[in-house]
């Protein structure tokens, strides 16, 4: 049997990495960085030179003697319609990926490291599925950026009994409250869409969850949207990025529907 080249992708790990602390890499997925034959890591520019940093930190504490090859990760064409902006940037990282692995110099498991939990608002699954021939896969989760916020401010995700719903703030600007919903959680939220619910909706924020930078807010809308507004932004600044994340709560005058 003709053995495949090694450029070709025949397994591709998914590792979820937490929300920057190396703590919310599973033993599992510490075992897999150990295992993986190659793992490519993004590099997003100089003004995100220290989630590349994290990203090193992590294999460096799993011990793995992974080949580890970079690649330069595209961004978004902003004058695309949405869908059209997301599904060609999606293609793009599939094409560096097969690009990052002519530089494959082993055979053997390829992994990536995904923030946050490969299952959960993160695309990588559906770009994995663009390459050709498809690759076995493998998901290993990791902390998500919902534990890691509900644990910070010790809070329970559900009240009694009562539903969740996981949307975007894109979603809640245009569509609004979720018809039924009891608990909100708000992800990829960029402008700050909570500023638009009415002054007694409760909200409970964090941005770097578990990360030495991490900030954490929360309140009633009236009391603390525009300090969050302005935190955000300052932290932005400060960092050159920014992930964060929320949990929303309905009080006693139910946002519209």
């Amino acid at each position: 049997m003709t053995a495949a080249p090694l450029h070709t992708i025949e397994d591709l790990w998914l590792i979820g990495i937490g929300t920057g602390s190396p703590a919310h890499v599973t033993g599992e997925g510490m075992q897999a960085l150990r295992d993986a034959a190659v793992i490519l890591v993004p590099d997003k520019g100089d003004d995100k030179g220290d989630l590349l940093a994290l990203r090193h930190g992590i294999l460096t504490q799993s011990g793995t003697a992974a080949q580890i090859i970079p690649f330069e990760y595209p961004v978004r064409d902003p004058a695309l319609p949405y869908q059209d902006r997301v599904a060609q940037w999606h293609d793009e990282i599939a094409r560096r990926w097969q690009t990052a692995m002519a530089k494959a110099d082993r055979a053997g498991p390829v992994a990536l490291l995904v923030w946050g939990d490969p299952s959960l608002y993160d695309s990588t699954l559906r770009i994995a599925g663009r390459l050709a021939p498809s690759p076995r896969l493998r998901v290993v989760p990791g902390i998500t950026a919902i534990q890691a916020l509900t644990a910070a401010h010790a809070l329970p995700l559900n009240t009694v009994n009562g539903p969740v719903t996981i949307t975007t703030g894109r979603r809640l600007r245009d569509h609004g409250w979720p018809e039924g919903a009891e608990t909100v959680v708000v992800m990829l939220d960029g402008d700050c869409t909570f500023r638009g619910l009415p002054a007694d909706t409760l909200i409970w924020w964090g941005a770097f969850l578990g990360m030495p930078e991490q900030i954490l807010d929360h309140g009633s809308i009236g009391e603390v949207a525009d300090r969050i507004v302005q935190t955000r932004a300052d932290a932005r600044a400060q960092h050159g990025w920014i992930m964060d994340t929320y949990l929303l709560r309905a009080g006693a005058e139910r946002p519209e529907e």
